[in-house]
């Protein structure tokens, strides 16, 4: 059963400023080591293409969002404690990642559930589908790591960056949804398709992760937005 709870933003650190400090300290850290640099100082090996241990993968993406989870904020995550948490050498995430960042954002894309397309659907039904993921995970540390992850994300053009490669791809599949409707004569052909590959995602992320209207049912709401939606895009039927 996926786990649409309440994202709980309690488990956030202070965003004005008094964990700056320690956050500061551990960039700085990271910084002196740099990249592919172990303590003594000598320059990890990059082996392109080098096969990755999947256990070893798991458990640095498992220590990020456990470390995300409990309260720790992007800018206090150093790859000391990640690589302390899951138990390996900080070469053996330097060979994995360019760096915390992109770290960071495969953790988060880690969350998230992949995008269901079923052939043979109809558009509305597949856009009831595409919405039926958004905001969602089966991984309870999901309702701690968004909350906290988007106020960095928003701030660090990096970050966002990153962001974008994630989310875009996500986006392209509503489109894709979307013109496939206009093509087959199921919607308007004068439609603003970004605009309204945004009206269907915003609201169900809202009311997700916000709790915007607690009148609303959750289960019911990616049908109440498409079908809402439909009666402004939808060509009229005779």
């Amino acid at each position: 059963m996926r786990n649409t709870s309440t994202v709980d933003f309690s488990g956030c650190p202070d965003f004005s400023g008094s964990t700056a400090s320690s956050g500061g300290a551990a960039a700085a850290a990271d910084r002196a080591s740099g990249p592919g640099i172990d303590n003594a100082g000598t320059e990890a090996p990059r082996a392109i293409g080098r096969p990755r241990s999947t256990r070893a993968h798991e458990a640095i993406i498992d220590a990020v969002l456990d470390l995300l989870a409990e309260g720790t904020s992007v800018g206090e995550l150093s790859i000391e404690a990640v690589a302390a948490r899951a138990g390996v050498g900080k070469a053996t995430i330097y060979r994995r990642w360019s760096g915390k960042n992109d770290l960071i954002l495969e953790a988060v894309k880690a969350l998230k559930l992949p995008q269901p397309i079923d052939e043979g659907l109809s558009v509305r039904d597949n856009l009831v589908q595409l919405l039926s993921v958004v905001s969602v995970s089966v991984d309870p540390r999901a309702a701690q790591v968004f909350p906290c992850i988007v106020p960095e994300v928003l701030r660090n053009p990096e970050l966002w960056g990153l962001y974008q490669q994630i989310v875009e791809p996500r986006r392209a599949r509503t489109r894709e949804v979307l013109e496939r409707g206009i093509s087959t004569g199921v919607l308007r052909p004068d439609i603003d398709v970004e605009m309204v590959a945004l009206m269907l995602t915003g609201p169900v992320m809202l009311q997700r992760m916000l709790r915007w209207s607690p009148s609303i049912d959750d289960a019911t709401l990616p049908e109440r937005v498409v079908d809402t939606l439909l009666q402004g895009i939808a060509v009229p039927q005779n």
